[in-house]
């Protein structure tokens, strides 16, 4: 065939594939009208028809597109038909630019409505108060640890926790001046841990200053002379700024894990985590009393963290993330035997877990 030919049966594949896209459109619009007949269809956003339509996606690829390339196309064809059926709206900390943002629209999509809010507290308060369909919040960074902001929020309120994103993060130092006339520099308290040995090494001077996000330290940075910020290369563009150094992070397999926020979890799908809350009385062994239910039903714990409560001295809460629904019935038991350890224990929710980054 011709180079003329080739482009004219590309052309004639264009025109199926929209016409296609709009059937598959139109299915999903019956499906909106079904789930407003119906009382138990559940929310618009459900993570484990999520989860299984990639996977069928993934299996049905014999390339030679990569798997990232169509998931890619898939999550946009699902951003429009969140569209079609209910315009959702997603809160994340903001300004536009931060890591949040980036995560949300990997996740979410170009189709849907975003709220960037000032800090992580308000996105819980959004989903809450029903202004916010969904909320994305940093939790765990694999070079700085857990959020704060974060597990203070889930200590505090009563939202469910319905699916993870994991989302590799580049740092890099943006500012409109030259890298010795940087006098201060701005960014998130648990992006300067990630950059601290890169940081030590190369100021000696320059004072770093915490705040709420990347996006707002690049806003603060683009206003200020000698003022830097640590932040994505998205947010650099959105501000004016130039990336001075690219890639200043510690360690270079860094990776922030983002949990999704809403009036309730996900069904299960076979291959799901489960994140609690518990706290437990200041005695010996109390903590390791709850280990060892786990371990006794064999359920693989895969993140924990504590946080002192705010209520009594030396008592702590504990965040727990295992493999599992809190649906089985081994999971079943073995919360409820956790009890019997603890204060207080409830379940954050259960969701699909990430296996891949975004």
């Amino acid at each position: 065939m011709s180079l003329d030919d080739l482009r004219n049966r590309i052309d004639e594949i264009d025109n199926e594939l929209v016409r296609l896209l709009n059937e598959r459109a139109q299915v999903v619009v019956e499906v909106g009208k079904l789930k407003l007949e119906s009382k138990t269809a559940g929310p618009i956003y459900a993570p484990d028809r999520e989860k299984q339509v990639l996977a069928k996606i993934k299996g049905a690829n014999c390339g030679p597109l990569h798997d990232r390339t169509l998931l890619a196309i898939w999550r946009e064809l699902m951003s429009g038909s969140f569209m079609l059926e209910k315009p959702l709206r997603i809160a994340y900390l903001g300004p536009a630019g931060s890591f949040s943002h980036s995560a949300a629209m990997l996740k979410f999509g170009q189709s849907v409505e975003y709220e960037p809010l000032a800090d992580i507290r308000s996105i819980f308060d959004e989903v809450s108060k029903e202004h916010c369909d969904l909320g994305i919040v940093p939790v765990e960074n694999s070079t700085g640890g857990g959020v704060i902001e974060t597990l203070d929020a889930l200590i505090e309120t009563d939202r469910k926790v319905c699916a993870e994103v994991l989302m590799a993060v580049h740092h890099n130092l943006l500012a409109n001046c030259r890298l010795e006339e940087v006098e201060k520099i701005y960014s998130k308290p648990e992006v300067f841990a990630q950059c601290r040995n890169w940081l030590t090494a190369t100021f000696k001077e320059a004072k770093t200053i915490p705040v709420a996000s990347t996006a707002k330290a690049a806003q603060m940075a683009a206003e200020e002379h000698g003022a830097a910020a640590i932040g994505s290369k998205v947010a650099a563009e959105l501000y004016g700024l130039r990336m001075i150094c690219e890639n200043i992070e510690d360690i270079a397999n860094n990776i922030t894990r983002f949990l999704v926020v809403a009036d309730e979890d996900a069904r299960p799908t076979g291959e799901d985590k489960t994140a609690i809350l518990y706290s437990t009385a200041h005695k010996a062994g109390a903590l390791a009393d709850v280990l060892e239910v786990f371990k006794k039903y064999n359920i693989n714990l895969t993140n924990i963290e504590s946080r002192p409560s705010k209520k009594r001295g030396w008592e702590y809460y504990f965040f727990m993330d295992f493999l599992g629904h809190h649906t089985e019935e081994r999971v079943q038991i073995a919360l409820e035997e956790s009890r019997q350890h603890c204060l207080q224990l409830s379940v954050l929710g259960s969701f699909p877990r990430a296996t891949e980054l975004m």
